[in-house]
């Protein structure tokens, strides 16, 4: 990826990560996080990701956001009102950011600088070797493809299948008391 495109997509994920806290309007701040969504996916594009970033359109932006604007729009949420800001949330924010970036250096330092071993079919036949051999993603690997579809989809399914099925009854439930305490506010 160019370098120009790496900080042009940063910027606009960072901008709209800004947007989101600076809004008062939960509409146009769900809107900014379409922004960084998009930001985001421009990076997975350029990184060569070309299903990720995809799906992050389609999933993120789309899905996701269209639920979240929905539950926002059934709520019926108004601009909050200006108060007098204390020092306190301040206080914490600058906190969160410190200890985010001590977090972030201690993980940098002592990271190693590897790089991605290159895609060539020794690589990929040996990576074969830990799937099944009638297995689609073997034969695939094995004729010198990358079936990075069917790799996140075997992933997801085996090693995260169980916080997969949590993220998805935790966004049911969440859903279903949004309208349960929008019906109760409508009485």
């Amino acid at each position: 990826m160019p370098s120009y495109l790496f900080w042009l997509f940063s910027t606009v994920m960072l901008i709209g990560g800004a947007a989101v806290i600076a809004f008062r309007n939960p509409v146009a701040s769900a809107l900014s996080v379409v922004t960084c969504f998009v930001g985001l996916a421009g990076l997975f594009i350029g990184l060569s990701a070309f299903f990720v970033g995809v799906i992050q359109i389609l999933v993120y932006t789309g899905a996701v956001m269209v639920l979240f604007l929905f539950i926002i729009m059934l709520l019926d949420l108004k601009d909050e009102e200006k108060r007098a800001k204390s020092l306190a949330p301040v206080a914490a924010g600058l906190g969160l950011v410190v200890a985010f970036f001590v977090q972030l250096i201690g993980i940098l330092s002592r990271s190693p600088n590897l790089t991605a071993p290159a895609l060539d079919n020794p690589v990929l036949a040996a990576a074969a070797a830990g799937f099944p051999q009638n297995s689609k993603i073997a034969i695939s690997l094995n004729q010198g493809k990358l079936p990075d579809v069917h790799l996140i989809g075997h992933t997801l399914f085996t090693q995260y299948n169980l916080p997969l099925q949590i993220l998805g009854v935790l966004l049911l439930v969440a859903t279903i008391g949004v309208v349960v305490l929008s019906k109760r506010q409508a009485d």
